[in-house]
């Protein structure tokens, strides 16, 4: 073998700035080149970040010794593949904070290519208390530390058993359930999921699984193994993993849920998963595809808000088992005085949040967070200034108020430095109600959005709002449900526990029906 006997640098196509081709000839003959990535951040050190390489034909490829998963791998800053030659496209990112860089480079026989990269961030929200999760992990344990470095990830319950998986059952679980990185990265080993014909439900921070194994498709209720995790703990979260399964009404019925997900695995980098699975379809006409699914899932949310049930939203990309990254759909939480575990989860439970899979979305009403409730004397009208700024790698269509489930208005934003948009706005209320703020990016192929939590307004004793039309919504939904349920083929004394249950969730939504403020 021949030695390297010259260095020559070139440039190599590129949307970011700092990128530099180092191309080095190479002695074998019949060799494959190397495609070598070195990224560094703006301090000019190695930054880990997530890699998707493409071949001429489009296919994802590995690089050596890197975690992979479907089109991309994350690395520590380092990467190295060997291909055969032609021309390749690849994408680098570091979590929606950092901007994209991408761009083509070409592989010649016998000649390593070496790019240098430089992401960038636009905003470190760390600085200003925001710290991001992803609440549907499914990724190996081990891998979890430099995936989250990767995605630049603070928070990570990882999903280790589920219905018939159960990891725990041939090896003790870890004394260390709850394990801390790098000062303020957090991951625990014991998340859950009950996915069965009612849809899926997550539960976080158990210290062993629920024994769920033997569950049928329709009995037990989930409703019964939430019960159960609450009375192991009271301190489980429990997230309805999406909006549109079947029972979602009876486990929001039963007052045990902590959460839902609006920013949910359907929504994907490159494109949408454009179906309800096994929960309930979406009118497509009223909501076409790509985007009627997301819509679909924020409408579901609205008529809970409607209802006068408060639930901060949450997001997950269920990478490893669908083909997000990490952390693509994730929830940041406002926390005062440095992130601690439980921290982040109060900050949760108190809506000082936002969702997004793509857009930065801060917004402030009258300098308050999200999840804030303003109270005002009866007759009084109550004015409320809102601020906002958003941080996108990807145009932003539209930024919409959302009052009490209907789109109020539109936030013009007037362009910043470094990727930034500001607006302001006015949102007003004569009567209690909830608004929230929502930014959709303009990306036809998928459902790229950000949604505040909500805040809340409560007009004298009129505490909440609660839409007639909103629990009808719900009772319409469950009377559909126990005719799916009649026809699921289970025992008739598993089924008419099942109903049981059912029942009384139905005289939940009936009551708020009957005692409704609103239309």
């Amino acid at each position: 073998m021949t030695t390297i006997s010259r260095r020559n640098f070139v440039s190599a196509a590129a949307t970011g700035a700092g990128l530099l081709a180092t191309v080095r000839s190479a002695g074998a003959q019949d060799r494959l080149p190397e495609l070598r990535f070195g990224v560094t951040d703006d301090r000019q050190a190695p930054c880990p970040c997530r890699i998707h390489v493409t071949d001429p034909q489009g296919k994802p490829q590995q690089a050596t010794d890197q975690p992979f998963w479907r089109d991309h791998f994350v690395c520590d800053g380092r990467a190295t593949l060997r291909l055969r030659p032609g021309r390749y496209r690849y994408e680098i990112a570091r979590g929606p904070e950092h901007q994209r860089q991408g761009g083509t480079v070409e592989l010649e026989p016998n000649r390593d290519v070496g790019l240098d990269v430089r992401i960038r961030r636009m905003v470190d929200l760390q600085r200003q208390g925001w710290y991001s999760g992803d609440l549907h992990v499914h990724r190996p344990l081990k891998d979890i530390p430099l995936l989250m470095r990767a995605e630049d990830l603070h928070v990570a319950p990882v999903i280790t058993w589920w219905n018939q998986t159960n990891p725990w059952q041939a090896e003790p679980p870890p004394r260390d359930l709850l394990r801390q990185f790098d000062g303020n990265r957090f991951y625990h080993a014991m998340a859950g999921e009950d996915e069965r014909g009612g849809g899926a439900v997550l539960f976080f921070n158990l210290d062993r699984p629920l024994d769920i194994a033997g569950a049928r498709r329709e009995y037990p209720s989930a409703a019964k193994y939430i019960a159960d995790a609450r009375s192991r703990n009271p301190d489980v979260w429990v997230d309805v993993e999406k909006p549109f399964w079947w029972d979602v009404p009876l486990w929001v019925a039963s007052g045990q849920v902590d959460s839902i997900g609006i920013a949910h695995n359907h929504m994907w980098r490159g494109g949408v998963l454009p179906n309800e699975a096994w929960g309930r379809p979406r009118d497509k006409a009223r909501y076409p595809d790509p985007l009627g699914n997301g819509y679909w899932s924020q409408d579901i949310y609205y008529h809970l808000l409607n209802c006068g049930i408060r639930l901060p939203p949450s997001a997950g990309s269920a990478s490893g088992v669908l083909p997000n990254p990490v952390g693509y759909n994730r929830v940041y939480v406002r926390v005062e005085g440095g992130l601690t575990y439980e921290k982040w989860w109060q900050g949760l439970k108190s809506g000082r949040c936002f969702v997004t899979n793509g857009p930065l979305l801060l917004c402030e009403a009258e300098g308050k967070l999200p999840g804030e409730v303003f109270r005002v004397e009866p007759g009084r009208r109550l004015d409320l200034a809102l601020a906002v700024q958003v941080f996108s790698n990807d145009p932003i269509r539209r930024v919409e108020i959302v009052k009490n489930g209907r789109v109020e208005g539109e936030i013009r934003l007037a362009a910043g430095q470094a990727g930034e948009r500001r607006g302001t706005a006015e949102v007003s209320f004569a009567e209690s109600g909830w608004f929230l703020v929502r930014a959709v990016a303009d990306t036809p192929d998928t459902f790229r959005f950000a949604s505040t939590g909500p805040s809340y307004v409560e007009v004298g004793s009129q505490a909440r709002r609660v839409s007639r039309g909103s629990a009808k919504f719900f009772l319409d939904w469950m009377a559909e449900r126990r005719e799916t349920l009649k026809a699921a083929g289970e025992p008739p004394r598993q089924l008419a526990e099942v109903l049981d249950a059912h029942a009384k969730a139905d005289r939940f939504w009936r009551n708020l029906s009957e005692t409704a403020t609103a239309e």
